[in-house]
């Protein structure tokens, strides 16, 4: 698709600075863009580039003054990432857009299914299934008994829905994602063995989720799963069963959250991060890449690191000393040498 400088513009509520009719028609770095591209700078560290892209058109801040001539014309906005976000989105949209029910794939005839709803090929749609208006289900996906879809929810291909799951508004599920698999629940017997216990709970996802690729989220024994408004999961996460994440929370790529645990809102959990079960995590905690939780964590807005999990600030000059270990055991043996000679 080819969009001019102009129309640019009038989707960002930005000003044009040269030539309004040029055309672009693909996305590029503003350092490798050629000739109909569309690029933009929001971050100092590449103005340099903004005077000799070859990019047709160029996104920059109002506040942007420059100090060099610039070929390409400029659409000025409040806040250049934000507009390139917006972008970036609509390019999605018009890759991602498909209408209709492909075949072969099984939709049971008690399942509902909404309008302007996509489902595609090999999909299994099970019984009383309920799937809203606008919709998107790529090929593989299967939707076990009584799923629940809300509007605009987006299940990538091979994403897997156990039964009695609910989805909400607006969610986005990537590849590879398995919502509602058994709980790890198991009673120890006298003779060592383990006996499944049966989990017959479910998980519930609210509005506005992204659920990235490879991601599990177990079912609860009873009662539910539930992961709140405005949650953003990375790749390759274990969500427990039982476990509660607060609205707006953000966990990174290989987190494991044991069962049972209670995620506050607007938490930060980087990748790596390890949290033991039955705990509580306050809200507003940032959490270091690889730290392990082992207790809960009452105080709000604090950052926190190493494992066990302590105070950041406390962490990082434990850090110091530990680097200074050398030094400080060779400074104890020469003490411990002057001691000796003095006795």
């Amino acid at each position: 698709m080819q969009f001019t400088a102009l129309e640019i513009s009038l989707l960002l509520n930005g000003t044009v600075e040269g030539k309004p009719e040029v055309t672009v028609d693909q996305l590029a770095k503003i350092e490798e863009a050629e000739e109909g591209s569309l690029s933009f700078l929001a971050n100092p560290k590449y103005e340099q580039y903004l005077y000799t892209t070859k990019a047709s058109v160029v996104i920059i801040s109002n506040e942007q003054v420059l100090t060099e001539p610039v070929a390409a014309t400029l659409v000025r906005v409040e806040n250049p990432y934000v507009a390139i976000s917006v972008l970036l989105e609509k390019y999605n949209q018009g890759k991602l857009a498909k209408a209709g029910i492909e075949q072969p794939c099984f939709i049971h005839p008690s399942a509902k299914i909404g309008q302007d709803v996509y489902i595609g090929a090999f999909t299994y749609i099970g019984p009383n299934v309920k799937i809203g208006d606008h919709c998107r289900i790529y090929p593989n996906s299967f939707l076990a008994d009584n799923v629940r879809l809300a509007s605009n929810v987006t299940l990538f291909a091979g994403v897997k829905i156990y039964f009695d799951c609910v989805i909400g508004n607006n969610v986005i599920i990537h590849s590879g994602v398995i919502i509602g698999g058994d709980g790890f629940g198991f009673a120890p017997q006298a003779d060592g063995s383990y006996q499944k216990v049966s989990q017959i709970g479910n998980v519930i996802i609210e509005d506005d989720v992204e659920v990235g690729a490879n991601t599990t989220i177990d079912r609860a024994t009873m009662g539910s799963t539930i992961i709140r408004k405005g949650v953003k999961l990375d790749n390759l996460i274990q969500i427990a069963h039982n476990v509660e994440i607060g609205q707006n929370t953000v966990v990174a790529a290989q987190t494991g959250i044991s069962g049972s645990t209670k995620i506050g809102e607007n938490v930060i959990l980087g990748g790596q991060v390890g949290v033991v079960g039955h705990i509580n995590i306050a809200k507003g905690s940032q959490v270091q890449a690889q730290s392990g939780i082992s207790r809960s964590i009452n105080e709000e807005n604090k950052k926190w690191a190493g494992a066990p999990a302590t105070n950041y600030q406390d962490h990082m000059r434990s850090q110091v000393v530990l680097m200074r270990l050398p030094e400080i055991e060779k400074k104890i043996v020469a003490l411990e040498k002057q001691l000796a000679m003095l006795q």
